[in-house]
Order: structure tokens, then C-alpha cells, then sequence
């Protein structure tokens, strides 16, 4: 791989791809200290050898967010190098850093009581379990009006 000014060349192509990608902490929890700036700085340069693509510039603001900008080989989806960067950096920062993930737990049972249905169109509903009855004769009568 050889880098001239802003195009890169490969073996197989000449491109410029980069990536601005900002990954924030749960809850934007305000954990990225010093000491654990510096641990997640030092884990994604690791990655970033591994996985063959360069980082240009990686800067973590306001304690809870992390904005880094990356050169990548077109054969690299956006999705795979968010991936590496994501499961990696977690679990190490996790091992290394265990203090962390006290801070970004809630103590709480999970429940949904959302939404019944999302709205595609204002005439059109998708339903999320059994459709209420009532729903279910009048989209009939709207049909045999139509038909």
C-alpha cells in the first residue's frame, strides 16, 4: 500500500475513502477519563493495525464521545470496521478498565409497554400482535368499498 498526498494506491485500485465515525458511551455517561482515554486510544490503534486500516485523527470530547477519522480499503464495509472498533474496544475496555461497567449499569427490570403500531402511512397501520377486531371490520368495509 503506498499513500500519495490524499489518493491511495493499491495493488487493485486507487481510491480515498474516509470514514468520520462518533461513537458515544451508554447514556453519554461521562466515564472517558485520562487514563481510560488513553487505554481506548491505545485499543483501537491496535485494531486499526490489525484490521489493515488507518487512523488519521481520533479525539474524545466532553468525556462522553469519541470522534475518530479513518482511511479504509474499499473491500472494508463501514459496518465491518464499526463492528471491529465497537466488540473489540468493549470487552478490552471492560477487562482493563472493570470500574466502568458499574457506572454504565441501571439497576432495573426491562419491560415494553410501547408501541402497538407504527404508522407508515396515515391511512395504513402495521400491527405488533393481534389486531383489535373492531380494526379488522372496518378495513373489510374499506375494501368491499373500493372493490
Amino acid at each position: 500500500m503506498k499513500y500519495t498526498k490524499e489518493i491511495t494506491v493499491y495493488r487493485t485500485c486507487v481510491c480515498n475513502i474516509n470514514y468520520h465515525i462518533v461513537f458515544s458511551t451508554k447514556y453519554r455517561r461521562k466515564v472517558l477519563n485520562q487514563e481510560v482515554e488513553n487505554t481506548l486510544k491505545e485499543i483501537i490503534n491496535q485494531i486499526a493495525k490489525e484490521k489493515d486500516f488507518q487512523i488519521i485523527q481520533m479525539e474524545v470530547s466532553e468525556l462522553d464521545h469519541i470522534h475518530i477519522f479513518i482511511k479504509a480499503h474499499p473491500k472494508y464495509a463501514i459496518g465491518q470496521i464499526v463492528k471491529y472498533i465497537k466488540g473489540i474496544s468493549g470487552r478490552l475496555l471492560f477487562i482493563k478498565h472493570p470500574e466502568i461497567k458499574q457506572k454504565l449499569w441501571i439497576k432495573g427490570e426491562p419491560s415494553f409497554n410501547g408501541l402497538k403500531y407504527a404508522l407508515n402511512e396515515p391511512t395504513e397501520r402495521f400491527y405488533i400482535g393481534k389486531e383489535p377486531e373492531i380494526l379488522k371490520n372496518s378495513k373489510k368495509e374499506a375494501f368491499l368499498k373500493i372493490h
